[in-house]
C-alpha cells in the first residue's frame, strides 16, 4: 500500500483495497521478500486510499456510505501485462486503470479530508511487487514477473482493512455492482 520503502504503518491507519487473488501465484515470493504491506498480512492489491480515516472513525455511518459509493460502481475486469516502477518501487500496471481513478475519486470526493497517501503523492493505480533500494533486485523481480505475465482478474470488491498495530485485518468487503 505504500508507494515508497517506508514499513512505518500506524495503528488504526485503515485503508482500501481491492484485492487480487490471481496475482498471488506471480508475485507472492517477492512481495512476501520486499513489501512491507505483505509482510503485514494484505495479500496482493491495488490501493484505492491509503491512508483512509482513522479506525475509531469508520462507523456504521460511514461503511453505509461505503457501500453506496462502491455499489454505484461497476465490476470489471483488468489484466496485468506490463511492470512499472517508481523510485525503489516495482509494480503492475493494471489495463485499464481508469475504474480504479474512478474508485479513488469517489472516495476522495466524500472524504476530502482523506487524499490519496496524505496528499504526498498523485494517485497511480498499481499492484506493489518490491521495495528496494538496490536497483538488481528489482531488475531480478522484473524479469522473474514477465514469465507470468499476462494475466487477467475480476474486480468485484473493495476491501476495508485497518492496522492492528502488528498486521492489517479485514473489517468488511464492499461489492461493486
Amino acid at each position: 500500500m505504500t508507494v515508497d520503502a517506508s514499513a512505518s504503518f500506524v495503528s488504526g491507519q485503515t485503508a482500501l483495497v481491492v484485492p487480487v487473488p490471481a496475482a498471488e501465484p506471480v508475485v507472492r515470493g517477492w512481495r512476501d521478500r520486499y513489501d512491507p504491506a505483505a509482510r503485514a498480512g494484505v495479500p496482493a492489491h491495488v490501493t484505492v486510499l491509503f491512508p483512509f480515516l482513522p479506525a475509531p472513525l469508520v462507523d456504521a455511518d460511514t461503511r453505509a456510505a461505503l457501500a453506496e459509493i462502491f455499489g454505484s460502481h461497476p465490476a470489471f475486469d483488468v489484466r496485468f501485462e506490463d511492470c512499472g516502477r517508481f523510485p525503489g518501487v516495482l509494480f503492475l500496471a493494471p489495463d485499464p486503470d481508469t475504474p480504479f481513478r474512478r474508485l479513488t475519486e469517489a472516495v476522495v470526493a466524500r472524504w476530502p479530508e482523506a487524499p490519496p497517501y496524505g496528499g504526498k503523492y498523485e494517485p497511480h493505480p498499481h499492484l506493489t511487487v518490491a521495495q528496494s533500494e538496490d536497483d538488481a533486485v528489482l531488475d531480478e523481480a522484473e524479469a522473474d514477473l514477465r514469465t507470468g505475465l499476462p494475466f487477467s482478474a475480476r474486480v468485484s470488491k473493495v476491501d476495508l482493512v485497518t492496522y492492528t498495530g502488528t498486521d492489517w485485518q479485514h473489517l468488511e468487503s464492499f461489492a461493486l455492482r
